[in-house]
């Protein structure tokens, strides 16, 4: 693999403990505490990662072509 192929594995897998550590603090008790707006920016935040997390694992899925 090459380097630049790598930093994208380690992105992905450092992206992905993010979105797990924020999946279960979405729509915790905490999370429903906040602002209506935060909670929106952090649930649309959560979702934009989700979709970049796709596209880094399309990529990682072509390296091995």
């Amino acid at each position: 693999m090459e380097p630049y192929q790598q930093r994208v594995v380690y992105e992905k897998t450092d992206l992905d403990i993010k979105i797990f550590k924020l999946r279960p603090f979405i729509g915790s008790e905490r999370f429903l505490s906040l602002e209506i707006a935060e909670q929106e920016r952090m649930t649309r935040q959560f979702n934009l990662m989700e979709q970049y997390s796709e596209v880094l694992g399309f990529r990682i899925a072509n390296f091995k072509q």
